[in-house]
């Protein structure tokens, strides 16, 4: 690839086509305009030079190369460097071509034969946007960093209580409980106390219970000596012993069996445990903690869980607060979740339109930020332009109701906004129905009273 350098400020633009003429036109009026200018005649002299410098703000991409389908270059170049604006040269008869191109990711085109004024114009329409995007994802990162606590985003009050509360429990040897529905992020949350720990170290390993039978679950907890059954060869360590030093994490504590659960509080309070066919009990040095989206102390109630190991695991809890309870959060996490699905997809999907946010907001999201998550990778993928559009979302999304009395979302607003206006409204609305009652509209809205109180004081609402 060759270069020539103009003004580094002005831009930095790379031409990739194989027709010398092509190349001397685009190089001398960029140059003129004050552009920094590299010639590839082929996609594989472009992919190495790109591959070995990637800043560059404004790739002019012909259709039509020797050694590749200019499209194939275009979803190359939107993975590897999706800020970049890229606009397609083009014959006349593939303008069609260079239009679907668009829906691709392409910033815009130039038709051969064309003019110096428009090659200046839109060549500096694709540099300004290249520097918006990327002062866009600084932005971006800027914000989450100051609301990201691990891996975990959140900048409500509920969940900057969660995040005060990691930073207290995790230099404790203490057992801890988390509790919380589907989807809102209790392995994270251990994950978490694990990183902030003096076992950070050693290894952290979930044991998913509710996907092994009893039977396994043991053999894969607790190993077993040899000869323990037919075909027990040589022995085999449990995840206990694999943990050793570091943190266990129990999810779905409460899907296990009454067998495990005695042999599992034995473990907590005696740091011991007894390999399948083993004559010696072991001692293990390991944390445990302990999720579930059931209510545990309804189980113990019912028979169905051990008192005595609920009050062990009980020592220090906490319960993650559902989505719809920290919608203020929303803009965030979708910001978060389209930049990530973005990079991962070669996509350049800036947002979602107005009547997807209206949904967003009215939505129960019974799945939490896992079902956010889906969602948006789901916009990103199907997306034909850079907006996620209504037709996109999951049907069974669509298709059920909305939270009771969801207003229409006002025009002109950004993310955070629109949010605290829209819930500011659905508050308004609730609560008019119910004629005040605040239990009653924490019902209806799907919080909990506790939680509509806190929103009513911080929105500043009249009751």
């Amino acid at each position: 690839m060759s270069s020539e350098s103009g003004s580094r400020e002005s831009g930095r633009v790379v031409v990739i086509d194989d027709e010398p003429v092509i190349q001397d036109v685009l190089g001398e009026v960029l140059r003129g305009a004050g552009y920094e200018v590299e010639v590839a005649s082929d996609a594989a002299q472009a992919t190495a030079a790109i591959e070995t410098d990637a800043d560059r703000d404004v790739v002019l991409l012909d259709v039509m190369l020797p050694d590749a389908d200019g499209m194939d270059l275009l979803r190359w170049l939107r993975g590897v460097i999706p800020e970049v604006s890229v606009v397609l040269v083009t014959a006349f008869g593939t303008v069609e071509n260079a239009v679907s191109a668009m829906k691709l990711g392409a910033f815009h085109y130039l038709r051969k034969p064309f003019k110096n004024d428009e090659v200046r114009l839109i060549t500096a329409q694709a540099v300004a946007a290249t520097r918006l995007r990327r002062e866009n994802r600084s932005l971006r990162r800027l914000l989450e960093d100051r609301h990201r606590f691990e891996r975990i985003i959140g900048k409500s009050r509920p969940m900057q209580d969660v995040f005060r509360f990691i930073e207290q429990v995790a230099p404790s040897r203490s057992t801890v409980l988390i509790q919380g529905e589907s989807g809102t992020g209790k392995e994270l949350v251990a994950q978490a106390i694990h990183r902030r720990s003096q076992r950070t170290r050693h290894p952290f390993v979930v044991v998913n219970s509710n996907s092994i039978p009893t039977d396994l679950l043991e053999d894969n907890l607790f190993g077993h000596a040899r000869g323990a059954f037919t075909g027990a060869t040589h022995a085999k360590p449990g995840l206990l012993e694999t943990a050793a030093g570091g943190t266990i994490l129990f999810d779905e504590i409460s899907t296990v069996s009454p067998e495990v659960q005695a042999k599992l509080l034995r473990v907590i309070q005696e740091k011991q445990f007894l390999p399948l066919g083993a004559l010696e009990s072991r001692t293990v040095d390991v944390r445990i903690l302990a999720a579930t989206n059931e209510n545990l102390r309804a189980l113990v109630a019912e028979g169905r869980f051990r008192e005595d190991l609920f009050y062990r695991l009980n020592v220090i809890s906490v319960t993650l607060p559902p989505l719809r309870e920290r919608m203020e959060d929303i803009p965030i996490l979708l910001e978060h979740f389209l930049a990530r699905c973005n990079e991962e997809n070669g996509k350049s999907v800036a947002g979602v339109a107005p009547e997807v946010l209206e949904r967003f907001l009215g939505y129960n999201w019974p799945g939490n930020v896992r079902e956010l998550e889906n969602v948006v990778e789901r916009g990103v993928v199907l997306a034909r332009s850079d907006l996620i559009t209504e037709d996109l979302l999951p049907a069974e999304m669509r298709e059920l109701p909305r939270i009771p009395g969801a207003p229409a979302l006002p025009a002109g607003l950004s993310l955070h906004e629109a949010v605290l206006r829209y819930e500011r409204q659905l508050i308004e609305a609730a609560l008019r129905r119910s004629g005040g009652v605040q239990k009653t509209a924490a019902e209806a809205l799907g919080l909990k009273p506790t939680t509509l109180h806190e929103k009513i004081k911080r929105l500043h609402i009249e009751v």
